[in-house]
Parts: structure tokens; C-alpha cells; sequence
């Protein structure tokens, strides 16, 4: 996105207003149908994506479906890309299911508003081209984890196992579903691995009818009519698992009404009752929501990437952070749980002409209308064909083979980086991954930022300063002085040899120098001083030569002396050397 965009970005004051610049930005009454379609076309993806992943994520369909609507059309308007789709993703699942399991889903909408805040924060201190650099490996790591922890929690509903809940960490659960596994109900097993054939098939049609519609409906269209056929067949759909209250009366399924505003403390804790608010409760969840926010910036930002490539077009990636962190403050107030952009959806959307906000808002005002009219049909959706949705979505998430490529080719520290993020990822929970994770990321990146700062005495190793008195060195230092590498640059600078009287720092290729830097450069200093060993300084950029000021590192006294080029550094060298010597 250009600066004017960015700038228009902050100007705006509704969504109306937002969506009236969008369509006058948006050119012809072409690209208008253009992104229309395309936003019918993603409509039609997300529907049900929507509500597998609310269910995976342990809350009733209808809030994936919220979170599609609210956080679709605001993250759409107020972020940093016009083509990214916003709405529940399965990388949030592994994160939200154990906050649902222990607060609820009140603890959840909370966690999702903290996480907006964190994000709008982020965006505002101008970090979103940090998580741009977050190595591949790591990426590479909890996407794979995550998908590894989607599919093994689908296997309960694609084969119809009895077990009543699944609690504890991974391999408790995993073992949970083993020991069930001789409950296998062959009729749900069916439908599941019919919806899944379809979904693995569809594709090699080259159909532009979205695979996932085609799945469900086939999926739900055969348990209907085996059920008519054979009063025996039965299988778990939505309108059996999950029900709702209207106006006293009970529905299975869900409710055909509009997103309603209500305060997330009002939604039940773990205990079915108002979870309420309090600062001991959002201390508690506190670590959740960093997590929310970190994974929603990466995927997010991951996705605005990969819809430049197909679109041709530019993001901002911080007024990308901002409007995801506007979506997400504001979905928890109709339901919705945490929203970030969607890779697949986004990719959907660009395929099918989508160039503008537009898309997003029709896909959002789309599946508000399949709320209102298809409820009742809804219902009929075998939970083992979402199940096969999501067992899909999984095996896409997991990047298989990037995952073995890696492991082929990568080097060492990197293969160590996506095992650690991959294990932790499934053995613990995301918490704890995305804390270490960033962790090594922060670590690999110091690493080779070290290694790129060398110091090198050059009359040791280039003849045209052969001619050089003994008693003059010159150092060249190459690359930033940091915590890190500040340390590493200055070690030469203390073995001098004893007839050395002068010393010449060439810091024409310094970039920075932090407080590390300067106390190391102090330090030098000082050493050199006390062996009576003049100081000459080369070339530092002006900006840095302040900050070597500020700290009181001054030229003067005849100890330390800064010149622009290296002739002239040799030059005030050679005058030191000669008042230094006795005649």
C-alpha cells in the first residue's frame, strides 16, 4: 500500500466512509462486478471453514461465522491490505481450545480483545516489518505443529469415537482417542472419508466451484438420504451437537439471527457462568492473548505477502497490524473469536478478481444472509464431513513437503530451530512454542548478525600499507557494533604489540553502534591510554560520532582524534608519531 493509502487509512473515521473511498479508488463498474464475484466466491469457501473451525476451536458454530462477518468487513476497511481475508484460521485453534476449555468461551472473547490491543499497539510502534523477518524454519515449525494437533483432534469426529472429552496436554489426548478407538461407528467413518475423497478429488476437475461446497454438500446430501433409507443409519451432525435458546424455545444448530452486540464478560466461563472481569482474570490471560497477537501478526502478514506475489499489489504492514487489531477488538462484542487473514481464502479471493475491500465486505454480507435463510439447512452438516474439512486443512497447513525439504537441505541450526518450534508446538501448546520460538528466532538472527562484524589489521594484509612505521596499526572494523558483536570487533584491539604507539579504527563500515558498543569503545580507550597509545578514529558517520560525544568519549587531550578519510587518519598519525618520539 503507497503513503497516501496509508495515510487515507488514518483518516478514515467509519466504515462507511472507508467502503465509500474503497469503491471510488475501485475504478469501474467492472472491477465493481469483479470483486462483487470474487466475494461471493469466498463467501462460499468460508461458510462452512467458518464453522469447522469454531467447532475445532471448542465454541458453537455460529461464532466462526461472527468472527467472518464483524472481522472480515472491519479488518478488510480499516487494515493495510485490500485483497487479505480476514476471519477464524486454523492456526488459531491450538491456541483457543484450551483457553475454551478452561475460561470458557467468556475467557476466549476477552483473550481476543487483549490480543487487539496488542496488535494496534504493535502497529503503532512500527514492528511489522520485525515479524516479516522471522525465519523460515520457525514459520515452517509451528505450521506444521499446528496442523499435526488439527488433525490427530479430528480423528473423534471422522470416525464417530465415544469419547466424552478430551482433556489434558497432546499425548493424554492422543492416547484418549487410541483407547477409543475400538468405538469406531462405520457410519460416520463413511461420510467422513466421502467428504474427504471429495475434497482430495475435486481439485484435479479443475472446477471453479469451490471443492470445500461441493464436499459438504455431497457429504450431507448422502447421510440424509441413508438416513430416510435405513432408519438404523444415524450420524452427528451440527443440529445434533450443538443447540441454542430463542425466546425460550430450543433449536438444534444455529440460530438464524444477526451478530448481536454483547460484552464478552457476559459470555459463561468453564463453569457456565458470566466469566465477569477482573485485572487478577486478565493477568491470567495475559500470556494467551501475546500469543494471539504474535501468531495473528505473523499469519497475517504472511498471508499480505503472499497476495502481493499473486496480486502485483503492496501492503503496509503496520496499518495491516492496526486493522487487525481493530478487528479484533471489536468481533469479541458480537460473538466472534480471534480473526486474522487466511492464506487460502485471500488466495481464493485474487484468483476470482478480487482487487479491493469490496470482496471481503460481500463475503462477510454473504454469509450474514446464509445465516438468516440456510439455518435450518446448516443443521444437516455431518460433523464427520467437517471433520474431513478440517483433517483437509490440516494436510494444506502442514507444508509437507517444505517440511522434509527442509530437513534435506536446511543447515544445522535451522533443522534444530523447526524441531524445537514443531515439537513444542504439539508436545505443549502454542504459549510456550511462540515464547521460544521467537525466542531462537531472536537468537539465530543475533548469531549471524555477529558473524557478519570482523575486525581485520590491514597492514598486515594489504601491501599498499607495507610501507608503515611499526609503531602505526590499523584496524578495520566491518559491520554493526552491538551487544552481540561490539565484543567480538574490539578483542584484536587488546593484544597490540608493545612498540605500537598509534592506533587507526577504520569504522567506515560501521552501520550502528548501541550503549554495548560505546562502553567496549570506552573501555579500548582507556587501555589504550594507559599504555600511552595515541587513538585516531576513521570515517564514523556523524550521527554516531554524537553519540560517542554524548558519552563522553571527546576528542581531545591528544589521545583521541577523528578524520574523514584514511589518508588523512595516516596522515595525523605519522604528525603523533613524530611528537611522541624523542628527538
Amino acid at each position: 500500500m503507497s503513503s497516501g493509502a496509508s495515510a487515507q487509512h488514518n483518516q478514515e473515521t467509519s466504515m462507511f466512509s472507508a467502503l465509500t473511498k474503497s469503491l471510488k479508488n475501485g475504478c469501474s463498474l467492472s472491477s465493481i462486478q469483479a470483486n462483487v464475484l470474487a466475494g461471493l466466491t469466498v463467501g462460499v469457501i468460508a461458510l462452512p471453514l467458518s464453522m469447522a473451525l469454531a467447532i475445532a476451536s471448542g465454541v458453537p458454530p455460529q461464532h466462526g461465522l461472527y468472527t467472518a462477518i464483524v472481522g472480515g468487513i472491519v479488518i478488510a476497511l480499516a487494515g493495510g491490505s485490500k485483497v487479505n481475508i480476514s476471519g477464524p484460521t486454523a492456526a488459531f485453534v491450538v491456541v483457543l481450545l484450551p483457553i475454551v476449555q478452561q475460561f470458557g468461551i467468556g475467557g476466549l472473547l476477552i483473550s481476543g480483545f487483549m490480543a487487539g490491543v496488542i496488535l494496534v499497539s504493535m502497529g503503532f510502534m512500527r514492528i511489522g516489518r520485525l515479524i516479516e523477518i522471522v525465519p523460515y524454519p520457525v514459520i515452517v515449525g509451528f505450521t506444521a505443529g499446528i496442523a499435526v494437533v488439527i488433525a490427530t483432534f479430528q480423528i473423534k469426529d471422522f470416525f464417530g469415537l465415544n469419547v466424552q472429552a478430551v482433556d489434558g496436554h497432546y499425548i493424554d489426548k492422543l492416547l484418549q482417542i487410541m483407547q477409543a478407538l475400538p468405538t469406531t461407528h462405520w457410519q460416520e467413518t463413511l461420510i467422513g472419508a466421502i467428504t474427504l475423497g471429495v475434497l482430495i478429488a475435486w481439485p484435479k476437475l479443475r472446477s471453479r466451484i469451490p471443492g470445500h461446497l461441493v464436499a459438504i454438500l455431497i457429504g450431507s446430501g448422502i447421510a440424509w438420504v441413508l438416513s430416510q433409507l435405513n432408519g438404523d443409519f444415524s450420524v452427528a451432525t451440527i443440529g445434533s451437537r450443538f443447540h441454542y435458546e430463542l425466546n425460550g424455545l430450543t433449536g438444534g444448530g444455529i440460530p438464524p439471527l444477526l451478530p448481536g452486540f454483547e460484552w464478552p464478560w457476559n459470555y459463561p466461563g468453564a463453569d457456565g457462568k458470566p466469566i465477569g472481569f477482573s485485572f487478577d482474570l486478565a493477568r491470567t490471560l495475559l500470556a494467551s492473548a501475546i500469543t494471539i497477537a504474535v501468531l495473528g501478526a505473523l499469519e497475517s502478514l504472511l498471508c499480505a505477502v503472499v497476495a502481493d506475489g499473486m496480486s502485483g499489489k503492496k501492503h503496509n504492514p503496520n496499518d495491516e497490524l492496526i486493522g487487525q487489531g481493530i478487528g479484533n477488538m471489536i468481533v469479541p462484542f458480537f460473538g466472534g473469536i480471534p480473526a486474522t487473514a487466511a492464506i487460502a481464502r485471500t488466495a481464493a479471493n485474487v484468483r476470482a478478481g478480487g482487487t479491493s475491500p469490496l470482496a471481503a465486505v460481500v463475503h462477510g454480507l454473504f454469509i450474514l444472509v446464509a445465516i438468516l435463510s440456510l439455518s435450518p439447512l446448516l443443521s444437516y452438516i455431518p460433523m464427520a464431513s467437517m471433520a474431513a474439512l478440517l483433517l483437509m486443512v490440516a494436510w494444506n497447513m502442514s507444508e509437507a513437503r517444505h517440511f522434509i525439504r527442509t530437513l534435506k537441505i536446511a543447515p544445522r541450526d535451522d533443522i534444530l530451530t523447526l524441531m524445537v518450534c514443531f515439537l513444542l508446538t504439539v508436545i505443549f501448546d502454542m504459549t510456550v512454542a511462540v515464547g521460544i520460538g521467537m525466542g531462537l528466532a531472536a537468537m539465530l538472527f543475533i548469531r549471524r548478525s555477529i558473524s557478519l562484524t570482523d575486525s581485520t589489521r590491514l597492514e598486515t594484509e594489504d601491501d599498499a600499507y607495507a610501507d608503515l612505521p611499526k609503531e602505526i596499526a590499523i584496524y578495520n572494523i566491518d559491520g554493526p557494533l552491538f551487544f552481540g558483536s561490539a565484543q567480538k570487533a574490539m578483542n584484536g584491539l587488546t593484544s597490540i604489540t608493545p612498540e605500537v604507539r598509534v592506533v587507526v579504527l577504520d569504522m567506515s563500515r560501521v552501520t550502528m553502534i548501541d550503549m554495548s558498543a560505546i562502553v567496549a569503545m570506552e573501555s579500548i580507550v582507556f587501555d589504550l591510554s594507559a599504555n600511552h597509545v595515541e587513538l585516531v578514529i576513521n570515517n564514523l558517520r556523524p550521527r554516531m560520532i554524537l553519540k560517542l560525544r554524548r558519552a563522553g568519549v571527546l576528542a581531545g587531550a591528544g589521545k583521541i582524534t577523528f578524520s574523514r578519510t584514511i589518508d588523512e587518519a595516516l596522515a595525523k598519525s605519522r604528525e603523533m608519531l613524530q611528537l611522541s618520539t624523542p628527538e
